[in-house]
């Protein structure tokens, strides 16, 4: 049998995860607003009305926060859209699901800000540092997917065997993240609908 003070301790970590989770859906909705530079233990103490020294004993340092928030909210990015994105045959449907998984995750407002990526690439694309290096790797990541996606819907004859797969990757990023960026401005489905349109019609040109 347990004594008294083993006990209690998987229940005291088990309030410390809880308290971190919290900690990072906080700091992921305020950088998604308010950028990543803008993430303190003041500001995340103050938005979640617990001391500074609950927060920094989670987390140690600033650039920790950051870090663990730009991997929690991949983790949404992955639930999200990814996920469900490629829940579809291999092919040309998955371009065009994980393309529709992105403008509903933007749509839904799972992040209040847009997407967390777009507005962490807007924040950190000139400035160097191991953020920036971070945002540079997760662009990579997602045009490669989407790269590949394509690759693979051309070599199924989905798509015109004399399409660019790389320059093809970029219009629909493109649309996409405008899409996204003027939802946010204007608060306004017609431009989630506008983005849908341009990435239909990018996508027709490039069928046999």
């Amino acid at each position: 049998m347990l004594d008294a003070e083993s006990s209690e301790e998987p229940q005291r970590r088990s309030d410390g995860e809880q308290t971190h989770t919290v900690i990072l859906e906080a700091a992921m909705r305020l950088a998604s607003i308010e950028g990543l530079g803008s993430l303190t233990v003041g500001r995340l103490a103050r938005e979640l009305d617990i001391s500074k020294s609950g927060v920094f004993a989670h987390f140690r340092s600033k650039e920790r926060l950051q870090r663990e928030t730009i991997d929690a909210a991949q983790a949404v990015f992955d639930r999200e859209v990814v996920r469900p994105g490629l829940a579809a045959p291999a092919g040309l449907a998955q371009v065009e699901n994980l393309c529709e998984a992105y403008l509903r995750y933007v749509e839904r407002r799972v992040f209040p800000g847009g997407c967390f990526f777009a507005q962490l690439l807007a924040e950190y694309d000139a400035p160097a540092g191991a953020i920036h290096d971070a945002v540079a790797e997760g662009q990579r990541g997602w045009l490669g997917l989407l790269e590949g996606l394509i690759t693979t819907a051309k070599d199924q004859g989905e798509l015109h065997p004399a399409i660019d797969a790389t320059q093809l990757a970029f219009e629909l990023y493109a649309a996409l993240e405008l899409a996204n960026y003027l939802f946010i401005l204007y608060s306004d489905p017609a431009m989630t609908d506008r983005g849908r349109h341009a990435i239909r019609t990018a996508i027709a040109r490039s069928t046999p």
